[in-house]
């Protein structure tokens, strides 16, 4: 034993909410503990520093990279190391004098009842799936007569409950004998969880994946199971305090700061709980076995141009079309092949927009290769107005060797289509923004509430241009993807910024041509979303701005520079907390009536463009066909939860 500990001395800060004949009973306890993960580990720390002498462990898993947002002994020293083994060294690092037994090969039937011998309270650690070996241990205690506590982190919070001998039991409760995996998943869940508080935030439902057995978690829920079970387990084995046992239950949830007091009579068998059940099993059930393969994470990647590529995707583009493919040479090589969507798109007049989106592109990757002390340099091999660019890109060393403040950003940078705060952007603020742009180009702003209503009211003319026109609508038929919170090669639309009756009513009308004409010309069809998408937004936002170029946009190398310029407008916003949304229509119907292009057949909505382009120069003062890059809002908000992704650089190579 080492001779710097001492028992009493390391535990008399306990003194005082124990007694000292309470500390000692607490140090002569033994707890079974099944699972040393997020919780289990947790568990027994926060046990073994309440001064619990003995303690039987048991888990058969290494530590790994995915363990360190919440597992108690996950750390760079013990990657591939055995979870029991790891555990058991830092519990005995607290209490030298520690009595305890560890299973490394887990807990089953051939070990069980050793597992629990002598045992006076069991802790649950067990993973969430793992209900075999739950509904084991919980059986055998039952058996036994041994007190058992589950405490399972959900969302930021904790539910718990406890099963005592001689009350009602694990499976009374929870009634899973005889159900199928998913079935019994989700009575478990709604048996855990009846007040289901941590749905509400939940923002990325495809990371819960029932096939693959894995879900979200946070070390904030783990710590609030240690503490909840810890508190009972001191409860239970001092024999002092109210213990809460099922059908009784509790679930406090830190993030919504309310604590839900369930009691279900008969457990899962209880006519509420089988409604929510039902309930669950219809709406839940899907939302739980959303197997999240659209939105997949790259596999590691071992090159930097990999990495570098990595990042590059994550470039703006107009409705998330990715005008890009990429092609590997080697390891410092690659080539850019570029293309536009002027041929379906009204919004890409000869390609201007595909182009600005390629400048975006360019500036990423200087950015990205930043990171791994390196520069991007190109080389424009075919370059052409009227047909596709390619671009050759080296990468060499940076002599400066200097990581681009904006990296973290990039992926970061999103749009946000809903409401900012009013508050206006600081002196510093805008000082940042306008460096950002770099030399040739400036940024116009148009501030406060006069300039805003001006603005809202341009926008909401040229979106019943928008919304009017069968070109656009050919457009908004292909980039939004329905019913999804993400995309990968679209525009979400969670995240088009519209409330959800809306937005149903959009989807309805969208099925056909003929149905959008019949909400237009009887129903005011295109109000409600140009109120919610085009005029509140314009009002609430600290400001809009307008890149702009000295020199008139002419030729690619013009639209690509601007688009360079506009990447770093953006990430610096992104640096610097704000959100952002791009306001192009207004530009792009601007740039037909000066090149006097034809965009539409609907003669009334061409003659409101020509009004509208007049306008606009009016209110900004500058001749924006021939000079602007780039139009938006910005302000302080709240990030998007629901965003276009991209795709993946195996599926952007050539």
């Amino acid at each position: 034993m080492d001779k710097l500990f001492h028992y009493n001395t390391a535990f008399s800060r306990n003194i005082g909410w124990v007694t000292e004949t309470e500390q000692e009973i607490l140090r002569n306890k033994r707890i079974a503990i099944a699972g040393l993960g997020g919780v289990g580990g947790s568990h027994l720390i926060t046990l073994t520093r309440l001064g619990v002498g003995k303690f039987n462990i048991s888990d058969l898993d290494i530590f790994e990279l995915a363990n360190f947002n919440r597992q108690a002994g996950a750390a760079i020293s013990h990657i591939g190391r055995p979870k029991a083994e790891v555990m058991a060294e830092l519990a005995r690092d607290i209490n030298a004098e520690l009595e305890l037994n560890s299973f490394p090969d887990g807990v089953n039937k051939q070990n069980l009842d050793e597992f629990l011998k002598d045992v006076d309270l069991y802790v649950d650690g067990l993973d969430f799936f793992a209900l075999e070996a739950r509904k084991a241990v919980f059986a055998a205690c039952a058996e036994k007569g041994i007190p058992a506590v589950t405490a399972a982190p959900l969302g930021m919070g904790v539910a718990f409950l406890c099963f005592l001998p001689g009350k009602m039991s694990f499976e009374e409760f929870f009634r899973l004998n005889g159900q199928t995996e998913d079935e019994q998943l989700l009575r478990f869940l709604l048996g855990l969880s009846p007040a289901m508080l941590q749905m509400s935030y939940l923002v990325d439902d495809s990371r819960v994946d029932l096939e693959q057995h894995k879900g979200p978690s946070t070390p904030m829920a783990c710590e609030l199971c240690a503490g909840l079970a810890a508190t009972n387990a001191l409860k239970i084995l001092l024999k002092r305090g109210n213990v809460i046992a099922a059908p009784r239950g509790l679930h406090f949830d830190a993030f919504k700061n309310k604590l839900a007091k369930t009691w279900r009579p008969w457990g899962n068998n209880n006519w509420i709980q089988k409604l929510g059940i039902k309930i669950a099993r219809k709406k839940l059930s899907e939302k739980l076995t959303h197997s999240g393969k659209e939105i997949q994470e790259e596999a590691v990647l071992d090159t930097p141009v990999e990495r570098i590529l990595d990042l590059a995707r994550w470039a703006p583009s107009g409705d998330n079309t990715q005008p890009w493919r990429f092609e590997i040479l080697d390891e410092r090589h690659f080539l850019i092949h570029t293309f536009d969507t002027a041929d379906w798109c009204v919004y890409d007049l000869d390609g201007r927009a595909s182009q600005t989106a390629v400048g975006t592109l360019l500036e990423t990757i200087q950015v990205a290769a930043s990171g791994e002390k390196l520069r991007a340099v190109f080389n424009y091999k075919q370059y052409s107005d009227s047909e596709p660019s390619v671009i050759e890109v080296e990468l060499q060393d940076a002599p400066e060797r200097i990581t681009d403040p904006l990296l973290p950003f990039i992926k970061i940078r999103s749009t946000q289509r809903r409401a900012f705060s009013s508050r206006p952007l600081t002196a510093s603020q805008k000082q940042q923004l306008e460096a950002s742009v770099g030399e040739g180009f400036s940024v116009i702003w148009l501030e406060g509430m006069q300039n805003k209503w001006q603005m809202a009211r341009l926008l909401f003319k040229n979106a019943g241009i928008r919304l009017t026109i069968k070109e656009a609508y050919e457009v908004h038929r292909q980039i939004i993807d329905w019913n999804k919170q993400f995309s990968k090669d679209k525009i979400p639309d969670q995240a088009v910024g519209l409330d959800p009756l809306t937005l149903k009513l959009m989807q309805w009308a969208m099925q056909s041509w003929e149905r959008v004409q019949i909400l237009n010309k009887y129903f005011a069809g295109t109000w409600l979303p140009r109120l919610e998408l085009d005029l509140l937004p314009a009002i609430q936002c600290a400001a809009h701005f307008v890149i702009v170029s000295e020199h008139k946009l002419k030729s690619i190398d013009d639209f690509w520079s601007g688009g360079r310029a506009v990447q770093r407008f953006w990430l610096t916003s992104a640096h610097l907390g704000l959100q952002f949304q791009p306001e192009m229509t207004p530009i792009i119907f601007s740039r037909y009536i000066k090149e006097s292009e034809i965009f539409t057949h609907n003669q009334q909505a061409y003659s409101l463009a020509e009004k509208l382009s007049a306008d606009l120069e009016n209110l900004t003062a500058k001749n924006i066909p021939e000079h602007a890059v780039f139009m938006g809002r910005i302000g302080s908000g709240v990030p998007p939860l629901a965003r276009s992704m991209r795709l993946l650089v195996k599926e952007l190579q050539e």
